[in-house]
């Protein structure tokens, strides 16, 4: 056989799935709430429409519940609102459009062509435009029945219901807050605590390198970061918005409050990393317990961490927070270098935005941390 023709069999081979079938079990089984949603919402919209309204062709009401549940998932409460008025407004004007230029082939692909438009004119992406894009679809293929009333109503009106649906199940059937947070938050502090422990590593074997890996971890945290962010605005309105989660709001303040502390901690660990890297780059000799401070420093974040987790008081996490900034202020040597006292800064630094993350008042903070 000819090279030329290996080339094309050579390309032509089936891809091994990237998750295996344990791993598509584990998350069918997280989206449960997702499952319980959609078909309580989907048959309770079409049963109100069609037992309660008299509606023969309900479709709309199921679509929407659906459009509602999948697109509304970790919106804002106002967006939430504004997606079950858009879908029903959607389809009252679409059905009035299609009152008045008819049904049939060039009609549907305007009007195709008009909602993906204006959805995209309004911010309506992902699924959601695809949604929409079906049900305009639907609007122009489908043909009323006889003697079904106004279908701009009818069709509206079961919009509306499903959309109603839709929002009553996610209320109902809410996403777990304090657990949604505290994966992401506990994932970014295992990070945090990684770090320190890589730079305290490295001053133990005067090793630039591992260093460097340090501070590149560090500045591939602001992804996670920035994600967390977006996850403390979705729980809280999660938090605001459903009675099942009230209870929960006391706890996922405590998460939300410290988001912006967390922030500041990771900040200080960047440049503390790139100052170790820089120390152990130029050969300086790291200050004799510094990487002591460091290793408590870590195990502090840990500490830290499960507090948070447990609604504890973090009175352990407190001490051994302390305990490292005032190890790396006595390990400075007489004569300081900038790279040695910027260390030992960002330690205090570090230390005191996990107080205030823990609740500690500025003043506490200053009396803690003053070790002169």
């Amino acid at each position: 056989m000819s090279p030329s023709r290996d080339v094309p069999l050579r390309r032509i081979r089936l891809r091994r799935p990237t998750t295996s079938l344990d791993d598509r079990l584990k998350l069918l089984r997280k989206r449960w709430r997702l499952l319980l949603r959609l078909s309580v919402s989907t048959s309770l919209a079409f049963f109100i429409s069609t037992q309660l309204l008299g509606h023969s062709q309900a479709f709309f009401a199921p679509i929407s519940a659906i459009i509602v549940i999948v697109a509304g998932a970790g919106v804002r409460a106002r967006t939430l609102f504004e997606l079950v008025c858009g879908v029903a407004l959607g389809v009252l004007v679409g059905e009035l459009l299609i009152l008045t230029i008819g049904r049939g082939t060039w009609q549907i692909a305007l009007v195709v062509v008009l909602t993906v438009i204006v959805s995209t004119l309004v911010g309506i992406k992902g699924l959601a435009l695809t949604q929409a894009a079906n049900s305009s679809v639907l609007l122009a293929a489908v043909v009323p029945v006889a003697n079904a009333g106004n279908p701009a109503v009818t069709r509206f009106l079961d919009a509306f219901i499903g959309g109603c649906c839709g929002l009553a199940l996610i209320l109902l059937v809410p996403r777990n807050p304090v657990r949604d947070i505290d994966t992401e938050t506990q994932a970014l502090l295992r990070r945090l605590s990684g770090v320190l422990a890589r730079c305290a590593e490295a001053m133990r074997l005067a090793d630039a390198d591992l260093a460097q890996t340090a501070l590149d971890e560090a500045r591939a945290m602001q992804p996670d970061l920035q994600a967390l962010e977006s996850t403390a605005v979705n729980v809280t309105e999660i938090a605001k918005m459903s009675p099942m989660r009230w209870k929960q709001r006391g706890h996922l303040d405590l998460y939300v409050g410290a988001v912006r502390d967390l922030d500041n901690a990771i900040r200080d660990a960047r440049v503390l990393a790139r100052r170790t890297s820089a120390m152990l780059r130029h050969g300086e000799a790291a200050p004799a317990d510094m990487h002591l401070a460091l290793d408590s420093l870590a195990r502090a974040v840990e500490i830290f961490a499960d507090d948070l987790s447990e609604h504890d008081d973090f009175a352990e996490a407190r001490e051994q927070l302390v305990a490292a900034a005032r190890i790396a202020v006595e390990a400075l040597p007489g004569a300081m270098t900038m790279n040695t006292a910027a260390i030992a800064a960002q330690v205090r630094s570090l230390a005191a935005d996990l107080l205030y993350a823990s609740g500690a008042t500025r003043d506490e903070i200053d009396a803690s941390l003053d070790f002169d």
